[in-house]
């Protein structure tokens, strides 16, 4: 129990802090895109006989340099890039799980299996977690000012294509790390919950950081105890608990919140008024 929370915290921390990014510059779909295109990865590695890690790391990072080649060499735009390598890529890894016989559940990187998860594992998660957090620390400047303006970004010396890259690099360690967490279906909203979340409570990018990084904690936390407890899969408890989270900051946000907006736009005219 204790390994699992602590890997569930570890994925939600590495997921919350790039899903801030992913939601300011709008690669929602491409964090969709990436967890998907890693299954014939995952599946390669365990033909093989490697750690499922470097499978999954070479083909998301493969995926999104192969979108980025459709991209700039034909008239498709990026939204359709995404979709075709990603749909594909996710078939090519469901043809091999039908094809390839295994003593390994496959199903478990489908959906998660933070209930099961060998030493091996943790070191595995533990270690590409801290890579990329260590990374989020040194380039996080970088990451907000691409996001926000690339011209200035430009203008002051950062290449905006070098950074989004890394960016990229970071998403495919990202979906590594909540693999097994919460599985290649569900990951993407580990990527994305987060951050849309924080999005709604706050105005200002650090503090975006932070409460996006509370937000996944807590569900990591939660969706835990309570898959533990009532004996239901924990990605999907995870999950479950990031949406509740969401849907009350999209209600109850003091700003930007349904009711929150509709409290304010109930005082302007009493304002202009007085």
């Amino acid at each position: 129990m204790q390994r699992a929370l602590l890997v569930a915290v570890v994925a939600g921390t590495v997921g919350a802090l790039l899903s801030c990014w992913l939601t300011l510059v709008g690669w929602s779909l491409m964090g969709d895109a990436v967890s998907h295109a890693v299954l014939p990865g995952v599946v390669l590695s365990y033909i093989i006989g490697i750690p499922f890690g470097v499978g999954a790391f070479v083909f998301g990072a493969g995926a999104v340099a192969l979108i980025g080649v459709v991209r700039r060499t034909s008239r498709v735009k990026e939204d359709a890039a995404i979709g075709v390598v990603f749909t594909g890529l996710f078939a090519l890894g469901l043809v091999l799980i039908s094809t390839t016989p295994s003593d390994t559940d496959l199903a478990h990187i489908l959906f998660g299996n933070l209930l099961g998860l060998s030493g091996a594992d943790v070191v595995q998660i533990l270690v590409l977690g801290a890579l990329t957090v260590l990374i989020v620390a040194v380039k996080h400047r970088d990451f907000t000012l691409v996001a926000f303006d690339r011209t200035h970004a430009h203008a002051v010396g950062i290449d905006p294509r070098r950074t989004e890259a890394v960016l990229l690099g970071l998403l495919a360690l990202a979906v590594v790390v909540a693999l097994q967490a919460v599985g290649i279906v569900l990951v993407v909203a580990v990527l994305i919950v987060p951050g849309a979340t924080a999005y709604l409570l706050t105005d200002r990018m650090e503090r975006m950081l932070l409460i996006a990084v509370l937000v996944a904690v807590a569900a990591a936390v939660a969706g835990t105890y309570l898959s533990y407890h009532l004996d239901v899969s924990t990605g999907g408890s995870v999950v479950v608990c990031l949406t509740v989270e969401f849907t009350l900051a999209y209600l109850f946000g003091p700003r930007h919140g349904l009711l929150g907006r509709r409290r304010l736009a109930a005082r302007a005219p009493s304002a202009r008024t007085s």
